[in-house]
């Protein structure tokens, strides 16, 4: 058999209330559009972060081959003639497994007239090309005269190697061949 209770201010329920639980009041009327416009503006703020995200990544889109336009002649550079300066300090770093390999290079060039301060392993072993850096673009004619006493050797304006005390520094590669 079913209790009856008496009546009280929850009974009372508004005939257009068609919710279960009378006690809540009746829902905003745009509260739905209100959801989506804040899902959307969401998406959008999303696929705007992506895209940027994948340019920075990427270094930006990339063309199609054939799109890029170049010119036919390329546009001379002007090099120092190669010199050699006795007041030009060198450090030689063996960038090879080679065990003493640097120090072999920096009698060859003593030998040779320049100027070594110092000769040592390179901060890794693997380098493939034997190549002459420097700093100072007013060195640039020593760093070819150094190259043209290497055989093989490249020339790289580079600021890596700036705070290494030497004007010009000399990385022995694997590619490096000891002159008869």
């Amino acid at each position: 058999m079913a209790t009856s209770y008496p009546e009280d201010r929850f009974d009372d329920i508004p005939k257009d209330l068609e919710r279960v639980g009378a006690h809540r009041s009746p829902r905003k009327r745009g509260r739905g559009w209100i959801a989506l416009g804040w899902a959307a503006l969401a998406t959008v703020v999303l696929v705007v972060v992506g895209a940027v995200a994948i340019m920075l990544l990427n270094s930006g889109l990339d063309s199609a081959p054939g799109d890029t336009s170049t010119s036919e002649t390329p546009a001379a550079t002007a090099t120092a003639a190669p010199t050699q300066d006795p007041s030009v300090s060198i450090t030689v770093l063996n960038g090879t497994g080679t065990s003493g390999l640097a120090r072999e290079v920096a009698d060859s060039l003593g030998a040779a007239g320049w100027t070594v301060g110092a000769a040592s392993n390179a901060d890794k072993q693997d380098y493939t090309d034997t190549v002459v850096y420097y700093a100072d673009a007013t060195l640039e004619g020593a760093a070819r005269g150094l190259a043209a006493a290497v055989p093989g050797a490249d020339v790289q304006f580079s600021q890596d190697f700036a705070d290494a005390g030497a004007q010009l520094v000399l990385v022995v590669g694997s590619d490096y061949e000891s002159p008869a």
